[in-house]
């Protein structure tokens, strides 16, 4: 990790009239770094991901992104045409239904090779080649790169999502519930193929989960949330091993006792 951040998160906010989804949320992220943000189903962490996306726009805050070249843009603030543009090229989102995050109606290479493009990609070749790497990487058989994703299974979609936002080399990640909805044994596996692909990469990664047991194989540091708010921030395993804040302490032992 270097010692400035890739992401500096300030005094982020966002309701819903008198529904209060994120208060006063501020952290840091570093390259190299993946970050849980947990908590239980209404605690604001999916609106965050969501406002740091560009899904959402905050009602106040700022997130300054330091982007590859050194320059600090505050994406808040930044024209919509250059969010855009960084959202497209530096950063990735894995969303917890692939259908949100592919595009069904084109094959699987052309799901990989199209961010590609997004970016200035034009040989065809080169694009292609790099799509038969990625579902490689994804452990996809390149063979079936002309195959629609709506010939996969579940577990094959999500791993075809991530092989999408990662060929670009994004600077972060975003991961919304990336195992949520599979089986027990398909989520290990693509537990450890998100660890292996993001630490070789050296991306990083915000994943919001509400598994314990994730957070603690994927995150370095975790945020918990409560009624929009950060209660408690730490190492993972610090965190999870001796939490200090009542709701950490009620997570945690929902978890022991199941």
């Amino acid at each position: 990790m270097t010692d400035d951040p890739v992401l500096t998160v300030t005094g982020l906010a966002k309701a819903y009239g008198r529904r209060v989804a994120c208060r006063d949320v501020s952290f840091e992220l570093w390259p190299g770094e993946v970050l849980a943000v947990v908590g239980e189903s209404g605690s604001g962490k999916t609106t965050l991901l969501n406002c740091l996306g560009g899904l959402v726009p905050p009602d106040a805050g700022r997130v300054r992104f330091r982007r590859r070249s050194g320059e600090v843009i505050d994406l808040v603030a930044a024209s919509e045409a250059l969010r855009r543009a960084i959202l497209r090229a530096e950063w990735g989102f894995v969303r917890q239904n692939p259908r949100d995050g592919l595009r069904f109606g084109v094959s699987a290479g052309a799901n990989v090779g199209e961010p590609l493009m997004a970016i200035g990609g034009r040989h065809y070749g080169h694009i292609r080649g790099s799509a038969s790497e990625w579902l490689d990487a994804v452990e996809i058989d390149p063979a079936r790169m002309d195959d629609l994703p709506s010939s996969f299974s579940g577990g094959m979609q999500q791993r075809l999502q991530i092989a999408r936002n990662l060929v670009t080399h994004p600077a972060i990640v975003l991961m919304d519930e990336p195992t949520g909805g599979l089986d027990v044994s398909v989520q290990a596996r693509l537990l450890d193929l998100i660890r292996r692909l993001v630490r070789e990469a050296g991306v990083a990664a915000i994943v919001v989960t509400h598994d314990l047991g994730v957070a603690r194989l994927l995150a370095d540091r975790m945020l918990v949330m409560r009624q929009g708010c950060v209660v408690e921030a730490g190492l993972t395993d610090q965190l999870l091993d001796d939490p200090q804040h009542a709701y950490t302490q009620l997570l945690v032992s929902s978890v022991l006792t199941v």
